[in-house]
């Protein structure tokens, strides 16, 4: 069954899933929702941009099959994460491309049915123009039968560890849409741990054929 964060519209049900630690600067914990967002906050800061830009493709590997690749600019493989990212937390602004990735390869746990072996993936770091609270990492899958955002961390964190990123199990009763320090836009569902499980979830979401992908992020 697709696993994302939110509900699709070819979907009656939605869950989210991911595991595999490969290192990076852990937030601590899974942040608990603001319902109601604090009157007064500091300014965002400003996103930070690296000095040179990212690699764009890395080679095949055994954590890593397949390799990786950032899509042209423009083009479908480009446009697709962004447009679900937008609609998933409902950002209405521009997003701006920091850091993409994008890499094929199977289920996790791992499947015997053939269109859960070649699932496509997406690592996008982005925030919105005009926006500076927006910015955020986000990992997005195209499936057979769906396509979305699975999980999401905080901009200034790297690498795919725990408990930096976050995955929401939907249930047809979570209907409020919540905000989460240090995350970008708002979540329905129950927030729990996407690298190694939680909220009734026991399996890792990313394979480890496809784990090392997210290395140098």
């Amino acid at each position: 069954m697709p696993r994302f964060i939110i509900r699709i519209s070819l979907l009656a049900a939605v869950v989210g899933l991911l595991g595999a630690c490969t290192g990076g600067k852990s937030s601590g914990s899974i942040p608990s929702p603001l319902a109601t967002p604090p009157s007064t906050t500091a300014p965002p800061t400003p996103p930070a941009i690296p000095a040179s830009p990212p690699p764009t493709a890395g080679a095949a590997a055994s954590t890593c099959v397949g390799g990786w690749v950032t899509p042209v600019k423009g083009s479908g493989l480009w446009n697709q994460p962004l447009q679900l990212i937008s609609r998933t937390t409902t950002e209405r602004k521009p997003l701006v491309v920091v850091d993409m990735r994008t890499f094929v390869g199977p289920e996790s746990p791992p499947d015997n049915k053939n269109y859960l072996k070649d699932i496509r993936r997406w690592y996008v770091k982005a925030y919105a123009k005009g926006d500076p609270a927006f910015q955020g990492r986000f990992l997005v899958e195209e499936r057979r039968f769906g396509s979305g955002v699975v999980a999401v961390a905080p901009y200034d964190t790297s690498g795919f560890a725990s408990p930096n990123w976050v995955g929401f199990q939907w249930r047809s009763e979570d209907l409020d849409r919540l905000s989460y320090p240090g995350l970008p836009g708002t979540w329905e569902g129950k927030a729990y741990d996407f690298v190694t499980g939680g909220a009734g979830l026991t399996m890792h979401g990313l394979p480890t054929e496809l784990a090392g992908c997210m290395d140098g992020t």
